[in-house]
């Protein structure tokens, strides 16, 4: 049987950064941020190449171990094969290794793209099975959900496959990351964390994430209760003591603040009026950044877009 016909013209694909957990809501929450990778591909004659720019530039391999070079590969398989050759630019922008999705927007940026340089892709690959395939090289959904769908996300998995609902933040609210110079592995957060929990932690955790579901979308008032956690965040506070730290002292101030997915990076939820004094308030060694929200998610764009 013939493989799959692939479009001559390069695309390119847009992905935002996330962050996920948003407190209580662990495994499970996803908010968009409005700081973006951009992923050129283009279907080559013969071989491999990639140049990557930005974050990574230095370390990253250039070749089938990429990240987003072996989601590419994956998507093409369920495409029905590969490519002679291909062509990958990475524009890096989302910090790695800080909690901001950085492999989830690579992920998607290759199945993304896959799918649009295949003639037929998205026949092939549908909306609900990129976010399966998503999740299948991720390993969790809550990143990639927000990456492929934008806004606030709430991901969950049903017979085994990953599923999620996408809805509305308020316009109002405004995030402010603090970025640390040093990064963390996920798998160090993760691994930190216990097999079992107390059941009235786990109880304050379920109301608390049932409440932020109603401040992130109606009442941002909400947010400083809304956010407290008890399931994640102490427990990886030995791997990170400094981001448990800000995190106390931002709330200790009045703000909602969390832990952006494992960290080490501090997710502050703050309105026009505070941003810029919230942004003030982390200190030294830590890179503070207000965002925009992203409403969009992962996208294929004209080449000839603004950066």
């Amino acid at each position: 049987m013939a493989g799959p016909a692939f479009r001559a013209a390069a695309v390119r694909v847009r992905v935002p950064a996330t962050s996920a957990n948003l407190g209580p809501g662990f495994d499970a929450f996803g908010l968009a941020l409005g700081l973006y990778d951009d992923v050129v591909v283009r279907v080559a004659d013969s071989g491999l190449h990639v140049d990557i720019a930005g974050e990574g530039a230095d370390t990253l391999p250039r070749d089938e171990k990429h990240l987003v070079v072996r989601s590419l590969r994956t998507a093409f398989d369920l495409l029905g094969g590969q490519p002679r050759g291909l062509e990958v630019v990475c524009a890096n922008r989302i910090p790695h290794g800080r909690g901001l999705g950085s492999s989830s927007a690579a992920i998607c940026a290759g199945i993304m793209a896959a799918r649009a340089v295949t003639i037929g892709g998205p026949a092939g690959l549908d909306d609900a099975a990129l976010l399966e395939l998503a999740t299948e090289i991720e390993g969790h959904p809550d990143n990639v959900a927000a990456c492929l769908m934008g806004g606030f996300t709430v991901a969950w998995t049903e017979g085994g496959a990953a599923r999620a609902v996408r809805m509305e933040p308020v316009e109002s609210l405004v995030p402010v990351v603090f970025v640390p110079g040093v990064p963390l592995l996920t798998e160090t957060a993760r691994g930190l964390l216990p097999r079992t929990v107390p059941h009235v932690d786990a109880a304050a955790n379920a109301g608390r994430a049932a409440l932020l579901v109603e401040a992130l979308t109606r009442r941002p008032e909400l947010l400083l209760a809304a956010t407290e956690d008890r399931l994640h965040q102490e427990y990886r506070a030995p791997a990170m003591p400094e981001t448990l730290a800000l995190v106390n002292r931002l709330r200790a101030e009045g703000v909602p603040a969390v832990v952006s997915g494992a960290g080490p990076t501090v997710l502050a939820l703050t309105d026009e009026g505070a941003a810029d004094k919230v942004s003030r308030l982390a200190g030294d060694g830590w890179a503070a950044n207000r965002l925009a929200l992203d409403a969009t998610g992962a996208s294929v764009l004209p080449l000839s877009g603004g950066q």
